[in-house]
């Protein structure tokens, strides 16, 4: 930073432009912006889309840059408000951009939004999409509560969709079939020791099998289970 024991307030040069910087640095700004920006979206694609929830990748990229665009020249002296400008013109002409190209081109498109997992298939977690998505099992179970779910045997399909949400098919109440209860107080009581004959369901991938001392799940390989619920809804 400057030293701030001659400064002026109000420089209206200081505040918009400062004479000893060449206007070809406007060029280097707008690189920095558009190499910053890809950087931004390359970062966020690593994050789980139940952080950035309701948003997509490219739209919260979007809005962190024009928040930085906006608030350095607010409190910092030394950023001429003229930097923070070209810095929003850059990222609003890339972002029309590329939304053009993303309405002519769907690769694009699931590049910069990704697209809709599958997460539950015919009362079971899909287990190699959810693996993939690294999405914590509380988190992902209380989204499945706050629509009404009781077990996953009500499920039909679930997708995670690329703002976030959860979009969820259920079963008519004649084709409920048993499955995983997924009430938090039921989850903490996993056991791993089950009886000879009797069906349990894995509460890592949901699947429903006939117990067999010692064996791990044929699913998951994993080997905590809870004895399967087959309740309907309650609308």
């Amino acid at each position: 930073m400057k030293d701030t024991e001659h400064l002026r307030p109000f420089d209206w040069e200081r505040i918009f432009y400062q004479e000893d910087i060449p206007v070809s640095y406007w060029g280097e700004i707008a690189l920095r912006t558009f190499i910053m920006f890809l950087v931004l979206i390359i970062a966020l694609k690593f994050l789980s889309k139940r952080g950035v929830k309701q948003l997509s990748v490219f739209e919260l990229a979007i809005l962190i840059a024009l928040g930085s665009a906006t608030g350095d020249p607010m409190f910092y002296d030394y950023v001429p408000l003229v930097f923070g400008i070209i810095v929003i013109i850059v990222v609003i002409l890339f972002y029309r951009m590329i939304t053009s190209f993303t309405s002519k081109s769907d690769k694009i498109e699931v590049l910069l939004e990704g697209k809709a997992i599958r997460m539950i298939m015919d009362g079971r977690i899909d287990y190699e999409n959810y693996r993939r998505v690294r999405l914590p099992d509380d988190k992902f179970f209380a989204e499945l509560r706050l629509k009404s779910v009781d077990h996953l045997g009500q499920v039909r399909r679930a997708y995670l969709e690329t703002s976030g949400e959860i979009s969820i098919y259920f079963f008519e109440d004649s084709q409920v079939r048993p499955g995983l209860p997924i009430f938090p107080e039921l989850l903490r009581n996993a056991v791993e020791q089950t009886e000879t004959g009797k069906e349990y369901a894995c509460i890592y991938c949901g699947n429903v099998e006939e117990a067999v001392p010692g064996k791990n799940c044929t699913v998951c390989g994993k080997h905590k289970w809870l004895e399967p619920v087959s309740d309907k809804r309650v609308k």
